[in-house]
């Protein structure tokens, strides 16, 4: 069970501020007398709804976080039930677990008094009074959850201990080397000083034996009295004596440097005698550097040998110094290896092994005949044996040279060796170095570990060639022959050779062009004209697909970076964008620019006769505006002289260019007024239905402020809203 990841649990006041919060931040905050009864009810039904759930979620996830003690394993149940008393566990979390059913009892009854609410003041009140009982019956659990909460904590901080994996337990009196030996066997560091208790709770830490993980735990001292006066120190070693399946180190000073003599541990060990049933035990004779065994006077020395054979089969003496390391790695490959051998066993001894070797059916095959097959061996596998049998006569294995790097026993060997090459064997003649094993042609993998292993020894891929003659396959390949270089070697039938290739590639395409060719639809009504324009439109639809597929295709400027933004000098003859220069540069490619230049040319001249076209056009439509600003004038005066004064004409004159200003404006919108038949529609009765339409359609995204919204308040400051105030006009002191 994983105690770090339990939750913290805050306390009752926190709880409370943590349930209205989200509660206000989660729910509806306007609402008002105008709305219907039904609305209201529902805005603070969903309060009260909220605010238990709320609370239900965290009063459960609470309860889920904290471990049964009947679903988890004994030895942490038990620990438990040291550690922070069985009882008090429970009560707090059965009050815990009465809260969440008290609250949601609550938020049942009001709800359904809510219900039947008529009026806006009645169901607020409703609401206030529920949210008001939960909150006073959180705030009731504040110790509980004090308790709780110091439980996590203490939890959190225990050992990650695994109770059914391979463990070394070390017990003993206090002082006698337990911490030492943990120290010295794996990574872990715990405190050792030369007094009394300095461990006050359980350490593990791991080893490593056999390529496996091994779990060591190191338990306070227990002192030699009754279980009811062991205090909760002690009480742990105990609970881990009892319920971890594990090899158990008994550890006892010699020396009584410890400040207890051989006689209490002795006793110590009886005492707690019937925890060491059914275990794998050890007894650690330590310090035998300030006390040897051999010079310990014959009583104390006859009193543990028969304190360990009584003890029974499973329990051996070793001795060892923490101080000098002397036995220390013996001690510990001796218990895991008894803790190895008992978990065999167990396992063998069980009914799981009747149920696999039920599922395992053995088959011997029966004579189909009274004929005698004999072996057959190759005559080559003779022949390779008879060559290995007379190279390991004389005393060392035969070892294939090939591919070997360089080591330092090949200048060790005997002017009287021989290599398989001087003897004209090859990479055959090899046997392994044991002269007992079979006799078997080494494999490359154990040839490169038998040379210092990958990186150093590599083999020779020169055996495999296939030449005339095979003594040529290791000589060395020059890189001068006859007075020239061997890489510039060219084959005297090479052009012959492409040739041959150039004609088969001519033939692939035309292939290839004519089954285009005689794929498409009316390919045979086309004479040779036509063909020729289709493979031309062809090609440029290739050249502009390639154009387009090229990296970085389409992110280039269209103009050179040197170029661009520079003012054109004609006099500069090196200019790039000279019509001279252009026509040289092309022309130096091999391409004609005289109709691209000529196309330039003719833009250039048709532009300012556009541009004066374009201005022509609007000084007419200048003039026309001035005539007709002048007949406006003119009718203008014609009615000033039947009685409008001149301010009053140029009044006129300012609202009638307003109004064709904006209906300019208009005109560019798209919100401008139309006639009910430009906009499909029968009149304007239906134009105002349709608006109302959609008005109707746009309220769920018009974005207008509702219920749902957080409002603020305006809030009057103290001096503001305290103190007497007159009758009259004033609104504050």
């Amino acid at each position: 069970y994983n105690f770090k990841k339990m939750a913290p649990v805050p306390s009752s006041a926190d709880l409370v501020d943590i349930v209205l919060t989200r509660t206000q931040r989660r729910t509806p905050t306007v609402v008002h007398p105008g709305y219907k009864i039904t609305r209201i009810r529902n805005f603070y039904m969903r309060k009260i709804k909220f605010t238990q759930q709320t609370i239900s979620e965290r009063l459960t996830a609470m309860l889920a976080d904290f471990p049964r003690l009947s679903d988890i394993h004994p030895f942490y149940a038990d620990l438990c039930n040291t550690l922070y008393d069985r009882d008090h566990y429970k009560l707090a979390l059965g009050q815990i677990n009465t809260a969440k059913s008290l609250c949601d009892a609550v938020a049942r009854d009001m709800i359904r008094m809510v219900k039947y609410g008529d009026s806006l003041y009645r169901c607020k009140c409703l609401k206030r009074a529920a949210l008001g009982r939960m909150c006073t019956i959180l705030k009731r659990q504040r110790a509980s959850l004090s308790y709780l909460e110091e439980v996590r904590k203490h939890m959190s901080r225990l050992p990650a201990l695994d109770p059914n994996t391979r463990t070394l337990l070390m017990c003993g009196l206090p002082n006698v080397g337990k911490s030492s030996f943990m120290n010295k066997i794996t990574r872990a560091d715990v405190d050792v000083q030369p007094y009394a208790f300095t461990t006050k709770s359980l350490f593990v830490g791991h080893a490593d034996y056999k390529y496996l993980r091994w779990q060591v735990i190191d338990t306070p001292g227990i002192l030699d009295h009754p279980l009811e006066q062991r205090n909760t120190i002690e009480m742990q070693a105990i609970t881990a004596l009892a319920h971890l399946t594990c090899s158990v180190l008994y550890f006892m000073d010699i020396s009584e440097q410890c400040g207890f003599t051989i006689q209490q541990q002795c006793n110590l060990f009886k005492s707690i005698g019937p925890l060491f049933a059914n275990k794998q035990l050890v007894v650690v004779i330590n310090k035998i550097d300030a006390q040897p065994w051999d010079t310990l006077d014959e009583g104390s020395r006859s009193m543990i040998e028969t304190m360990v054979k009584e003890s029974g089969p499973n329990t051996t003496m070793l001795q060892m110094s923490n101080v000098s390391e002397e036995g220390v790695s013996r001690v510990k490959n001796h218990a895991c290896d008894k803790l190895l051998a008992a978990r065999v066993d167990s396992r063998v001894s069980g009914n799981k092994v009747d149920s696999v070797m039920n599922r395992l059916q053995v088959v011997y095959p029966t004579a189909r005949d009274g004929v005698i097959r004999e072996a057959y061996i190759p005559e080559s596998v003779t022949r390779e044996r008879e060559r290995t049998t007379a190279g390991s006569s004389k005393g060392k294995s035969i070892k294939s040279r090939i591919g070997y790097a360089p080591t330092v026993d090949d200048g060790e060997e005997e002017e009287g060796d021989t290599t398989p090459a001087e003897s004209g064997d090859d990479d055959e003649a090899m046997t392994d170095d044991n002269a007992t094993d079979a006799i078997r042609k080494k494999t490359a993998r154990e040839l490169m570990w038998e040379n210092g292993g990958p990186g150093v020894w590599a083999p020779d891929y020169r055996e495999g060639y296939d030449l005339a003659d095979p003594e040529w396959r290791f000589d060395a390949v020059p890189q001068i022959l006859d007075g020239k270089n061997i890489a510039d070697y060219v084959d005297p039938d090479i052009d012959a050779k492409l040739q041959l290739l150039e004609e088969e590639e001519e033939r692939l395409n035309e292939e290839y062009a004519a089954a285009d060719m005689d794929g498409d639809d009316g390919a045979e009504s086309l004479d040779e004209m036509e063909t020729a324009q289709v493979n031309e439109i062809r090609d440029r639809v290739k050249i502009a697909r390639k154009y387009k597929d090229r990296s970085g295709g389409r992110n280039r400027p269209a103009l050179p970076r040197e170029i661009r933004g520079r003012i054109k000098d004609r006099h500069d003859d090196s200019a790039k964008l000279m019509a001279s220069a252009i026509e040289k540069r092309l022309g130096d490619v091999g391409v004609d620019a005289t109709q691209m230049l000529e196309r330039g040319r003719k833009r250039e001249r048709d532009a300012p006769r556009e541009r004066r076209r374009k201005g022509r056009a609007a000084a007419g439509d200048a003039d026309m505006e001035d005539a007709e600003k002048d007949e406006e004038d003119e009718e203008m005066k014609e009615e000033g002289g039947r009685g409008l004064s001149k301010g009053a004409i140029k009044r006129q004159r300012k609202a009638r260019d307003e109004s064709v200003r904006r209906e300019r404006s208009q005109a560019r919108s798209h919100s401008r007024p139309r006639e009910p038949s430009q906009m499909g529609l029968k009149d304007d009765d239906m134009v105002k239905l349709a608006k109302r339409v959609e008005k109707k359609g746009q309220r769920k995204w018009f974005g207008g402020s509702g219920e749902g919204d957080h409002t603020k308040s305006v809030h009057l400051v103290q001096w503001c809203n305290t103190g007497k105030k007159r009758n009259g006009t004033h609104y504050q002191r």
